[in-house]
């Protein structure tokens, strides 16, 4: 089942995706797509509707963050050895953890808003992984148990505000704008394994990255559980997992980072696709 909010932001109504890609309207079932209120037990509920049964949108609304009630962005660095590499940093022994301000979010094809004299606003496409039941110190084995669904991050970073000023990541990572989510949340029956995804991005058609999370350092259910011994993973909590290589940053000899007018576009496989256009902040 693929999951959106469609609609102006502050007014997204809830629907989803029909088997021949066509937008259905959710409203008649349900007001919102509140995960804490859902749960995954209205997940189930939510998959036992005949998507033929919900009216049709018409045209080609603007999609929004595909769900709502997110209490926490967490996200996770370095987590591709080749990505590690480019950076001329080391591959870590345990997750790097830092945090994304959940003010950040957006929906999937909303603009980039590049920071006041930015100079190194680069680009990440991820695997984000969505919490559908509180998590508390839960073992790897029952991890994946506690996931209502996948999606589609950018984990759009400030390279000078992340490294060059006193360290701690969370400055670089949480301007407005720098975290676009979905189009969709795809619940688990429809990713076989989440460590088998192919993951892209360009910038302006220019391929940038490709990578695949077999890669990952760090798998999902491994994450969920090391992250769950740090803090308390409410359902709607969301997991950026890592970026492959092919980051501005990364890119040899002279380091390439976003301007005004450039288009941003990316996708994992089965989880659709962003696109974002970079404008003045």
């Amino acid at each position: 089942m693929k999951l959106l909010r469609h609609g102006p932001p502050g007014r997204e109504k809830p629907g989803l995706v029909d088997a021949e890609g066509r937008l259905r309207d959710l409203s008649g079932v349900t007001p919102h797509l509140d995960l804490p209120s859902l749960g995954l037990a209205g997940l189930a509920k939510l998959r036992r509707i005949a998507p033929e049964s919900l009216p049709l949108v018409r045209g080609t609304p603007r999609l929004g963050v595909p769900y709502t009630g997110i209490s926490k962005f967490v996200a996770i660095g370095l987590n591709y050895v080749d990505h590690a590499a480019e950076a001329g940093m080391r591959v870590p022994t345990e997750p790097i953890v830092f945090m994304k301000a959940t003010t950040c979010i957006t929906g999937p094809d909303d603009t980039i808003e590049l920071p006041p004299g930015s100079l190194k606003t680069d680009w990440e496409v991820e695997l984000g992984v969505v919490i559908g039941k509180t998590a508390k110190r839960v073992a790897e084995a029952d991890a994946l148990s506690h996931v209502a669904g996948y999606c589609v991050v950018n984990d759009v970073s400030e390279r000078q505000w992340q490294t060059e000023r006193g360290g701690t990541w969370d400055k670089g990572k949480g301007f407005d704008s720098f975290g676009p989510i979905g189009p969709w949340l795809v619940t688990p029956d429809e990713v076989a394994d989440p460590q088998a995804l192919d993951l892209w991005l360009d910038v302006n058609g220019e391929p940038r990255q490709r990578g695949s999370t077999s890669k990952m350092v760090f798998t999902v259910a491994q994450l969920i559980a090391y992250v769950s011994q740090c803090m308390t993973l409410l359902p709607g909590d969301i997991i950026a997992t890592g970026t492959p290589p092919g980051v501005g940053m990364g890119i040899k000899p002279v380091p390439q980072f976003l301007k005004v007018g450039d288009v941003v576009s990316l996708g994992v496989a089965g989880l659709g696709t962003q696109r974002q256009r970079v404008v003045a902040g």
